[in-house]
């Protein structure tokens, strides 16, 4: 009974498939992210950009950030397809981006940290 009702608060949440393993997965994998994003209601751009409101969001579009042309014209929009392949090695995805980050392999832990950032919408707030 405590399961289903972890898993039908999740799903309310806006999460969908999500789990809370996923999230406390996610949210340790994010600790790799933390040097230079920032996500959450304080957010701020670091060395690199905001992190609020990802999914959906199109590359290169922070206010207030510096980004490379590279990301500027990669087109990408970002969803859970498009950050694992960029995940896994960055430069390789969009070469001459500013990031510097040699990436996530492990595909499990590439989707928990979608999962984490995923359920931060555009101002921060957890869905």
């Amino acid at each position: 009974m405590r399961k289903l009702l972890v898993a039908a608060l999740i799903s309310t949440a806006g999460i969908g498939a999500a789990t809370a393993q996923d999230l406390t997965a996610g949210a340790t994998s994010y600790k790799k992210c933390v040097t230079c994003h920032d996500v959450g209601p304080t957010a701020k751009n670091k060395v690199g950009p905001v992190l609020n409101g990802l999914d959906g969001r199109k590359s290169g579009t922070v206010a207030g950030y510096n980004y490379s042309d590279a990301n500027k014209a990669s087109g990408i929009t970002w969803n859970e397809e498009s950050f694992l392949d960029y995940i896994k090695d960055p430069k390789a995805k969009i070469p001459n981006t500013k990031m510097v980050f040699a990436g996530i392999k492990n595909e499990t832990e590439a989707k928990a940290l979608w999962a984490h950032l995923k359920q931060y919408d555009a101002d921060g707030k957890i869905k």
